[in-house]
């Protein structure tokens, strides 16, 4: 009996102290109050707006039963809010369901970078559908660009997914079209990337139309540039009436001459105005962000098929933007830019039809990087960099975002493989290498990323642009119907002029 106790008490002191040691690998979720300093919105309008005769976001602008909320104060003090919180080993994140689910903050625990732009005050201004808007963080663009209700409370839930896993869930019933819409934002333990899970729901019997943007905000500086996928030949501005050469402008763009001076407008410094650009016909999978001074950026990813559009939007360097994002929008936080993900679309306005009770779901995963200097491919378990500097020199980098013992990174040159490395990697420890290689050229360089079986995680190889391919066709506004040259014509132009 003695030895079964002792047995007994060994092994309850074992299991005690496995308990402890691997708490911080557990996925916590809580419910908290937090205060921030905050500009006082004033009383709502209180007669409906059924009709207004200008647009918001290029659609009609009729927000009944909502009502106009744009009477902006300042006057600032401390308010208390519900904060939702979620963290992992590597990631905390805060939402708050108060003010439309906004994901407020996600710290990069490894480096202690802000995924998105902290911001540490509320200061709503008149940018909205209804006229209060704030920035910063993450906002749910659904089912239209700057929704009605970004600053309205919204439906929320904690859970527990039973597999190690949690979720924090935010949605509501849009009382427009009566439509409802949820965002899950899942932790996993042993990960570092935010499972963004969406989900569109059309419980009605009407068919309407939808939009879907995640308008993600991430703090910027001169060292900041932005990543669209190295297969990326135009950028394209709103409704697809103006196209530029991607990365390098040679031609007027959104009617900015600034942009025929062959521009690098991947960098957020050569922006001296607002400018919004997307990429043209994606065929990859991610978009990204990246501060070179802190060596840390931000990576969006998924599906290209659906997770199908990718933009920046900034207010720019110059002295209307500065006023906007290092003044109007906040006290101290300084400029930032949007790195936006659609779902459905690739432009906006791009509305979509949703069937009588159809139900429309997407997929993202959203993480920190550091240390690789840029990226050049990326999906939800790795990113990849590569660059050649002074002609012989090549630096290559990989982040995960697991652990993965016994990993291999493999570079070729041409056919021939020049470095190949057994490596332990996580999260906390990015992979970084320089090695010399005379009279390389970087499109004969092809770097690979293995996983302890052989399954390549991801890869890059350089493609060949060319810079001066004609610029592809610009969509026209329809024609009066009086020019329409047939009855059927006529009603598919009305159609989607319906959709808006």
């Amino acid at each position: 009996m003695k030895k079964i106790f002792y047995l007994t008490l060994l092994v309850s002191i074992f299991t005690i102290n496995n308990i402890f040691a691997n708490n911080d690998e557990q996925v916590k979720i809580w419910e908290a109050k937090l205060t921030i300093p905050t500009y006082a919105v004033g009383a709502p309008e209180k007669a409906p707006s059924f009709e207004r005769n200008f647009a918001f976001q290029r659609a009609k602008r009729g927000v009944y039963p909502y009502a106009m909320n744009d009477n902006i104060t300042n006057d600032k003090s401390d308010k208390e809010y519900k904060a939702l919180y979620l963290e992992n080993e590597y990631v905390k994140l805060c939402v708050l369901p108060e003010i439309g689910g906004r994901l407020l903050y996600a710290i990069d625990k490894t480096n202690n970078y802000d995924i998105f732009y902290h911001q540490h005050v509320i200061k709503p201004s008149n940018v909205g559908m209804t006229g209060a808007w704030i920035s910063g963080g993450v906002e749910y663009n659904v089912f239209h660009h700057h929704r009605a209700s970004s600053q309205l409370p919204v439906d929320y839930k904690l859970v527990d997914n039973g597999d190690g896993s949690k979720t924090i869930w935010v949605g509501e019933t849009e009382p427009r079209q009566r439509m409802s819409w949820t965002i899950g934002l899942t932790l996993y333990p042993g990960k570092s990337y935010i499972e963004v899970s969406g989900r569109l729901i059309n419980q009605t019997q009407n068919t309407n139309s939808f939009l879907y943007w995640s308008n993600v905000s991430t703090s910027v500086n001169k060292d900041y540039q932005i990543y669209f996928p190295q297969s990326t030949e135009f950028g394209v501005y709103h409704a697809k009436n103006s196209f530029c050469h991607w990365p390098k402008t040679h031609e007027f763009f959104d009617k900015k001459q600034h942009y025929l001076d062959n521009v690098d407008a991947s960098w957020w410094k050569n922006h001296p105005d607002p400018v919004s650009i997307f990429n043209f016909n994606t065929k990859e999978d991610y978009l990204a962000g990246y501060d070179h001074g802190k060596q840390a950026g931000t990576m969006l990813c998924g599906d290209h098929n659906i997770v199908k559009g990718g933009k920046f939007w900034l207010w720019g360097p110059g002295k209307y933007g500065a006023m906007w994002d290092c003044k109007v929008l906040t006290d101290n936080d300084g400029p930032y830019c949007e790195l936006m993900v659609g779902a459905y679309s690739d432009n906006q306005p791009d509305y979509s039809w949703i069937n009588p009770y159809e139900v429309k779901t997407f997929t993202k995963y959203w993480y920190g990087i550091r240390d690789i200097d840029g990226v050049k491919a990326g999906n939800e378990r790795a990113a990849l960099n590569i660059e050649v500097k002074d002609k012989d020199k090549v630096f290559f980098g990989a982040n995960a975002t697991e652990k993965i013992q016994n990993a291999k990174i493999i570079l070729r040159n041409g056919d021939k493989i020049v470095f190949e490395k057994v490596i332990d990697i996580a999260p906390d420890i990015p992979f970084t290498h320089e090695i010399t290689l005379a009279k390389v050229k970087a499109i004969d360089l092809k770097l690979s990323f293995e996983d302890n079986t052989g399954c390549e995680l991801a890869s890059f190889q350089p493609v060949v642009k060319d810079q001066n391919k004609p610029l592809p066709e610009t969509v026209k506004p329809p024609k009066k119907p009086s020019e329409i040259g047939s009855t059927e014509e006529c009603y598919l132009t009305g159609l989607r002029s319906r959709q808006f």
